[in-house]
Formats: structure tokens, C-alpha cells, sequence
């Protein structure tokens, strides 16, 4: 089982970026199983971003986030995507893709931790800044 990231980088502040996860060895043929993305910046608990299940396909959103971020699911290709708009400098952070049972509506980093993953992916950085 295994989860790579791209798509990281360094933007300027309002600008966009898409991330994307492939995904190997998980079983997507669970209606149930959760695929989404967590971040983590320097200094800061970890933090919940999206989650995306195959039996609702209705992402959900941190607060922080919502309506600038937008989770897709590949299904056929197993692969995630988050297409990130409006990129402010809070923004900056490693952004790692991650497996878990199901979607949750918590976004804390206690919800996200390691206990309550299937996998995770090594994370790609993302950096905004002027």
C-alpha cells in the first residue's frame, strides 16, 4: 500500500496549486473508505484539510479552507486530487495525503493523528509567500 504526493511548491499569496495523490494496494472497492489530505506547518498542530468517501462522494471541508479547496476523487485511476485557490501564507505547510475507514466531519489534529489513519504518504510542501 502505498501513497505518493506532487504537485508542492511555492506560490505567491491569492495564487493557485494543485496537488495530487496516486494511490496503490487500497481497497476502493470499500463504499466506505476514506481518502483525504492533512496538513502540518512548522510550529502548528496538524490539521485536517478534506476528506472525500466513495458512498457519499461529498467532500468535506476544514472551515479554514472551505470554498477555496476543492477534493476530487479518480476513481478509475486511483488517484486524489485538491485543487487550492486563494493561497494565503497561513496555507504553508506540508500537505500529506492519507487513507483512513471512513470520513469525518473533524478536522482537529487529534482526528487526523496517526492512530486514526490507514496510511499516509511522505507529504509534499507547499509555501506562499510574497
Amino acid at each position: 500500500v502505498q501513497l505518493l504526493e506532487s504537485g508542492g511548491g511555492w506560490v505567491r499569496p491569492g495564487e493557485s496549486l494543485t496537488l495530487s495523490c496516486g494511490a496503490s494496494g487500497l481497497p476502493f472497492d470499500d463504499v466506505g473508505y476514506g481518502m483525504g489530505w492533512l496538513r502540518q506547518a512548522p510550529g502548528k498542530e496538524r490539521e485536517g484539510v478534506s476528506c472525500v468517501t466513495w458512498r457519499s462522494r461529498r467532500p468535506l471541508y476544514s472551515e479554514s479552507v472551505k470554498g477555496r479547496f476543492t477534493i476530487s476523487r479518480d476513481y478509475a485511476k486511483n488517484t486524489l486530487a485538491l485543487q487550492m485557490n486563494s493561497l494565503q501564507p497561513d496555507d504553508t505547510a506540508v500537505y500529506v495525503c492519507a487513507a483512513r475507514e471512513s470520513c469525518t466531519t473533524a478536522f482537529d489534529g487529534r482526528s487526523w493523528s496517526d492512530e486514526y489513519l490507514e496510511v499516509w504518504g511522505q507529504g509534499t510542501l507547499v509555501t506562499v509567500s510574497s
